[in-house]
């Protein structure tokens, strides 16, 4: 095109514009960085405060007056909903917030918690459960309206929940004589994943296309056993020589990663496996916790917690490196899920 651009200042001019048109649009791919949104809880000194993170900077959702837990963040447009729980008297409200502001989803007569949240347009799904007075009653609120998937004959939870189209897919448990059966609900009709002769537990689940994942343990009889099951189909993670329990799942192609922990001896240890293989984490071989995973092109996220000395304090490892969140090494906190945007 230069050749059509007689003169050799047309021609400098001309080369120098599109110089800088080019760099200003890879400086402006260069700047799409990540925000990444932390949801956990850190003490005030005598209560646990809910609260955000977002790169960082943290957000308090509650005044500190009673004790209360964020477990699940998301983020949709410019909006941060989470989902969690606050103590009132000697119950718990399962709530969200939207923006810093909260939405009671259950009115203190019963404890009831709120423990995973996604939105679907303009739909927000909670999923948790909340006692009846004598049975815990799994359940989901849509927009704030309550759907009983258990029938209070039995003690049911829920602590996943995801949305595609129009399916409602949410992970919990059950009780079956007293041994809690692992399981999960599409649309409200219940898949078992253990026949429930040894006492099992989910905390997580995925869904791609037509693929199930759902992450958790399930006894051997002396201690609990890490797994995930995909479409039902079971895959071990740990080796049953010590309590392991998985707390999250992440997707990336066909990798499956999983992070939780494991009891050992008298302390707690981060795990995290990558397709089934074990990979240690720095800084968590001694009470140390991993509670969700993100992956994001080549970068592996995860938040949880580890001790520094004095105390537990939330912690985001990326690709293995440990970053301390909070800015008080003398107040406890946590980490409790993650959320990743551009």
């Amino acid at each position: 095109m230069l050749r059509y651009i007689k003169t050799p200042v047309m021609k400098k001019l001309f080369a120098f514009c599109l110089f800088s048109l080019i760099y200003s649009f890879l400086t402006a791919q260069s700047s799409k960085v990540k925000d990444i949104y932390i949801a956990g809880y850190e003490s005030n000194g005598t209560k646990s405060v809910a609260k955000y993170w977002k790169n960082g900077i943290a957000t308090n959702l509650s005044d500190g007056t009673n004790d209360a837990f964020a477990e699940s963040i998301v983020v949709s447009g410019t909006d941060v909903y989470v989902a969690g729980y606050e103590y009132s008297g000697k119950k718990t409200i399962a709530k969200y917030w939207k923006n810093g502001v909260a939405t009671n989803l259950t009115d203190g007569t019963n404890m009831a918690y709120a423990y995973s949240i996604t939105v679907s347009g303009n739909n927000v799904f909670v999923a948790g459960y909340g006692s009846n007075g004598k049975k815990d009653v799994a359940k989901y609120w849509k927009n704030g309206i309550a759907t009983i998937l258990s029938d209070s004959t039995e003690n049911a939870q829920t602590k996943s929940i995801v949305v595609i189209g129009a399916d409602v897919y949410v992970a919990g448990i059950e009780t079956k004589n007293h041994i809690w059966v692992a399981k999960y609900w599409k649309n409200g009709i219940a898949t078992n994943l253990t026949d429930g002769t040894k006492s099992a537990d989910v905390l997580s689940m995925l869904v791609s296309g037509k693929d199930v994942y759902v992450a958790g343990s399930e006894s051997n009889g002396k201690k609990d056993v890490a797994k995930y099951w995909k479409n039902g189909i079971a895959t071990i993670l740990s080796d049953g020589t010590a309590s392991t329990f998985p707390h999250s799942i992440a997707l990336a192609g066909t990798d499956v990663h999983v992070v939780g922990i494991e009891y050992s001896g008298s302390h707690v240890i981060a795990k995290y496996w990558k397709n089934g293989v074990l990979t240690n984490l720095p800084d968590a071989t001694k009470d140390a916790n991993a509670n969700s995973i993100l992956v994001s092109g080549k970068d592996v996220y995860i938040a949880g917690s580890g001790y520094n000395g004095k105390h537990t304090v939330a912690i985001l490892w990326k690709n293995g490196v440990a970053t301390t969140i909070t800015t008080d090494a003398n107040l406890s906190s946590s980490a409790t899920s993650l959320y990743i945007t551009k």
